[in-house]
């Protein structure tokens, strides 16, 4: 419970915080949170499924129920360590860093975030799926530049999603008498119902990844977001998508998953190789890696389809990964764009040779974006691609694309923004808060590479329980 208290207190202290103290405030109680996550982490008994530490029954069969096992540990734990790391980043970006409101709107985005990873019951889940929304949305909107059109094109492709996910709830806590996790579970579905209900969650989810055709959103936001805000849409708001189909869609709507496997998996390869075609041809730095994050989260969601011990140890490895490149990925964009006033590719020619310190960390992301060997995206990545071609040889080469195009674009960007005689007089080289984030982030992508079980031994449990369930109702 002190999980989400933490960030609700610290939200609101934000409001009442000098702003000549608020960044370091803000950076301070990030860290307080982080450190409550570790401890939960150091205390948590591997091997154990799942803790429910509050319920409270209330009326109409809701129950305000939360709790966390291994999966939802994972993601709580890397939704504290990710914020800081964002702080951390807009730590020298005044507009954003010396403002109180945008501090407590990171902070309530954290709790919402944390609600839907400890969420027990189908509609507190919705509830705080919901919320992040607000806090998001109003972080684009006041500190953005993007557009009435692309802010309102993200609220309804966001919304339109939810409704589709809420109906599905109230479909299934129909049938169970209850919302509570447990309860939907222990509901059994003619294949027909199971179809329109599985539907539901999938739009939700399909949009929120996003998958291809529900992607058009994304790029338009995330190019008009600020750096802190397109980092929180795509380190964590988009990992609540692949966690719900892990944890609620599957599990849940066992019955339906035979009826969209195909297609889920299909929609994820198109978008796997659209995206990085269209990665491949990109001017515009913030939007290149955008349209890869499109691709690398296609093969995640695929790999999820297959619901096989590995392919979801391989997307869970994959899903910290990802969330650790995009900070990476998108605070270069951001300090490439800050300093040169442009995100054209052309314009930035020869920033290696004024910046070093840069070229070398930039690099780094770059070859760790790419999963070379003893890097997190290796072991995920890889893990995916033994399971999808097991599942169906064809799937399995045309997913591998993904690591042909992702060197391609990758590298292609690296080329054209540092090498080559400088088109600028000068470049500011790295400042001590964006040195320090480049080295965490190196020091978590290698460190999980090296030691991947660290995530499987704490994901495991979980895993083997959801699969028992999935299997025994689509065994019968």
């Amino acid at each position: 419970m002190e999980l989400l208290i933490i960030t609700v207190v610290l939200g609101l202290i934000s409001f009442f915080v000098p702003r000549n103290s608020i960044k370091l405030f803000g950076l301070a109680g990030s860290f307080v949170s982080a450190a409550i996550a570790i401890i939960h982490l150091i205390n948590f008994e591997t091997g154990s499924y799942v803790s429910i530490f509050e319920t409270t029954e209330m009326p109409f069969g809701l129950t305000f129920q939360i709790g966390y096992d291994g999966l939802g540990l994972m993601m709580i734990a890397l939704t504290n360590l990710i914020v800081p790391i964002i702080i951390l980043s807009n730590y020298n970006n005044s507009a954003t860093s010396e403002n109180r409101v945008f501090h407590a709107l990171v902070f309530f985005m954290q709790f919402g975030l944390l609600g839907v990873f400890t969420a027990a019951d189908g509609i507190l889940f919705y509830i705080f799926w919901e919320f992040t929304l607000i806090p998001v949305f109003l972080i684009l909107y006041w500190f953005g530049k993007g557009t009435n059109k692309v802010l309102l094109k993200f609220f309804i492709y966001t919304l339109i999603g939810s409704l589709g996910m809420l109906l599905s709830f109230i479909a299934l806590g129909l049938k169970a008498n209850s919302f509570a996790y447990s309860d939907l579970l222990a509901v059994h579905l003619p294949t027909k119902e199971a179809c329109w209900i599985i539907s539901g969650f999938l739009l939700a989810f399909a949009i929120k990844i996003p998958l291809f055709p529900f992607h058009t959103w994304q790029p338009d936001t995330y190019t008009s977001a600020p750096m802190s805000g397109t980092m929180l849409l795509s380190a964590l708001m988009l990992k609540m998508a692949l966690f719900g189909m892990i944890k609620w869609m599957i599990p849940l709507v066992p019955e339906g998953v035979a009826e969209i496997k195909w297609l889920v998996i299909i929609l994820s390869v198109i978008g796997i190789i659209y995206a990085a075609i269209i990665c491949i041809k990109q001017q515009d730095i913030k939007r290149l890696f955008a349209y890869a994050s499109i691709s690398h989260l296609g093969l995640i969601a695929a790999g999820i389809m297959v619901f096989t011990k590995d392919a979801l140890v391989g997307a869970s490895v994959q899903i910290v990964n990802h969330s650790l490149i995009a900070i990476g990925l998108f605070l270069v964009a951001d300090i490439l764009e800050s300093r040169l006033k442009t995100r054209e590719l052309s314009h930035m020619q020869g920033t290696a040779t004024l910046a070093p310190k840069f070229g070398f960390w930039f690099a780094i992301i770059a070859f760790a974006s790419v999963s070379v060997p003893f890097t997190a995206g290796f072991i995920g990545e890889f893990t995916l691609l033994k399971e999808l071609t097991e599942f169906n040889f064809a799937i399995g080469i045309l997913s591998a694309t993904t690591l042909v195009f992702g060197a391609v674009y990758t590298l292609r960007a690296y080329q054209l923004s540092m090498f080559g005689a400088p088109k600028n007089e000068s470049f500011e080289d790295l400042r001590w808060n964006e040195i320090l984030v480049f080295i965490l982030l190196t020091i978590a992508i290698v460190g999980i590479g090296l030691f991947p079980q660290c995530i499987a031994d704490l994901v495991g449990p979980s895993l083997d329980k959801l699969i028992i369930i999935f299997n025994e109702t689509t065994t019968h």
